[in-house]
């Protein structure tokens, strides 16, 4: 960026201290007819009363003899309290003028040393050299702020789960950033307009505005839907006749807005301040452009993952089979929008002489996972179909998994109901079959092997006698594991619950969902059967 001369030298606020009203006279006047204004002081306690208010003069001009203290002493509090150590210090003296007390001052840190008498253009001249030097490191600090709170504001959209979050740490950003209020406004296919105001105390809230999103939708129109990149636009006061959710219409506003190309996904960040630095343009363009981006990537993520899921559930069983042997529910609830999909799957299939039921997951979040899954379940079916038992299986899927090189591995349960009232289970490293009988005793069926996809032989299944009323119930980890929670305990609660449940295998679904509330990181699938 160039930054403007004029600008760098403008007029300034002036601190003038000095005990002689004669001098406090004679440099004030050569500062007014510079274009100054100042402030005078007659010693130092004065001005240092007058640096303890809000505002704040630009520069100060010191004698160094004072009544109460050297001037020096004077330019030493000043840089050493953090409030005011950018303020320029520039002394003047009438008896200190030989080398070493002019040494003294510039080391005790002064930004400039004249003698008197000092001829009126030298001390114009040093006043705007000192205003230079300083306004243009106030600039480069200032823009060194702002570009690291854009930096750290740009991090955090990729935390937003949505476009309305989205919005809103847009919103809080941009007024962190500049310490005003800021209006955020996005507009995206499948959500519409979505406006937000942040403060730079952190704090966002939705914009209310009557008409509905009148101001919003005039943002937008500053940009053409096929108009891509950045746009920038000062809208005077009064642009809306008082319709402005940031200031009732009565200061200008700086407006960015930004499009991705070929999409239908727009942000515009809108400032309430009268006028913008051109590094504040940059800044406004950079954040408006970040939010952009973030919108459309949230925009494909949101695509990708509706097309995984919809993959995902074609994998999925379409309805739970009749049978006389068993009243089944079940339950698939998909990690949340922002999650990767699972591999969660279940099944419930009648083979000759009985009723085969699984619930499985395969390790890993992803697509891929959704694959193997879709796999996993098809060759299931396949291998019950034949006839084979719950551990035969489980081997065979083992079999599978090593030649097709398959990447992941997976846990899964299967429990084979015979015509005999006889239960086998077969555990590849799955959560244990939990047993609920007709009195409401609940137990788990701990044994089992390893998990598919190791290499390992599994063992034999399990049989266990059950009776009519039986409560079969398998589930994921989705529905119990929480990070830093105890699985043990998540166990023996859903023990503890199961004991006292209907006997409606759908409510008793229902009972574990209200107690065990999916926290949306993971797929959850629960398999109930009530034997008949």
């Amino acid at each position: 960026m160039t930054p403007n001369p004029a600008a760098e030298t403008a007029g300034a606020r002036v601190l003038l201290v000095d005990d002689s009203a004669t001098n406090r006279y004679v440099l004030g006047t050569y500062l007014r007819r510079a274009g100054h204004e100042v402030v005078e002081a007659e010693d130092g306690a004065a001005a240092l009363e007058l640096l303890r208010r809000p505002d704040l003069p630009e520069l100060a001009v010191i004698d160094v003899r004072l009544p109460d203290m050297t001037g020096f002493e004077v330019c030493e509090i000043i840089k050493a309290d953090d409030r005011t150590s950018w303020l320029p210090v520039i002394h003047v003296s009438a008896s200190a003028i030989t080398v070493t007390d002019r040494a003294q001052g510039l080391n005790r840190g002064a930004d400039a040393y004249l003698t008197e008498p000092v001829a009126p253009n030298e001390l114009v001249a040093t006043v705007a050299a000192a205003l230079r030097y300083a306004r243009a490191r106030q600039r480069a600090e200032t823009l060194a702020g702002r570009l690291s709170a854009l930096n750290r504001a740009t991090l955090d959209f990729y935390h937003a789960e949505n476009a309305t979050d989205l919005a809103a740490r847009a919103a809080r950003g941009a007024g962190r950033i500049f310490g005003t209020p800021a209006l955020v406004v996005v507009r995206t296919a499948e959500d519409g307009l979505i406006q937000l105001v942040g403060t730079d105390d952190g704090e966002a809230r939705p914009v209310v505005t009557d008409p509905p999103e009148r101001f919003a939708r005039e943002v937008m129109r500053l940009q053409a839907r096929d108009d891509a990149g950045v746009r920038l636009e000062m809208v005077p006061a009064g642009w809306l006749d008082g319709d402005d959710p940031l200031t009732g219409g009565t200061r200008a506003l700086a407006v960015a807005s930004a499009r991705v190309k070929g999409t239908g996904s727009t942000a515009a960040v809108v400032l309430a301040q009268h006028e913008l630095s051109e590094d504040d343009h940059e800044v406004l363009t950079q954040l408006a452009h970040a939010c952009a981006l973030s919108l459309e990537a949230l925009r494909s993520y949101r695509e990708e993952h509706t097309l995984a899921l919809t993959l995902q559930r074609t994998f999925l069983p379409g309805s739970l089979p009749a049978t006389p042997l068993a009243d089944l529910a079940v339950r698939y609830l998909p990690a949340s929008q922002t999650a990767e999909i699972g591999g969660d799957f279940y099944e419930a299939l009648p083979v000759r002489g009985g009723l085969l039921l699984a619930v499985g997951d395969v390790a890993g979040h992803s697509l891929d996972a959704a694959v193997v899954m879709g796999e996993i379940r098809h060759a299931l079916r396949a291998y019950a179909l034949e006839g084979h038992p719950p551990d035969v299986i489980l081997s065979h899927l083992e079999y599978l998994l090593q030649h097709v090189d398959s990447p992941m591995g997976a846990t899964l349960c299967v429990a084979l109901l015979d015509g005999s009232g006889t239960l086998h289970v077969a555990n590849a490293g799955h959560l244990p079959l939990a047993i609920r009988d007709a009195g409401g005793t609940t137990r788990y069926i701990s044994e089992h092997g390893p998990m598919l996809g190791l290499g390992l032989p599994q063992p034999p299944a399990v049989r266990i006698p059950v009776g009519p009323g039986t409560q079969l119930v398998m589930v994921t980890d989705g529905l119990l594991e929480r990070r830093g929670g105890d699985l043990d305990k998540a166990l023996a609660k859903m023990a503890d619950l199961l004991t006292t449940a209907p006997d409606s295998a759908d409510a008793a679904c229902e009972l574990l969902l209200a107690h065990f509330p999916p926290d949306g990181n993971d797929d959850v699938a629960m398999l109930i059967a009530r034997l008949l």
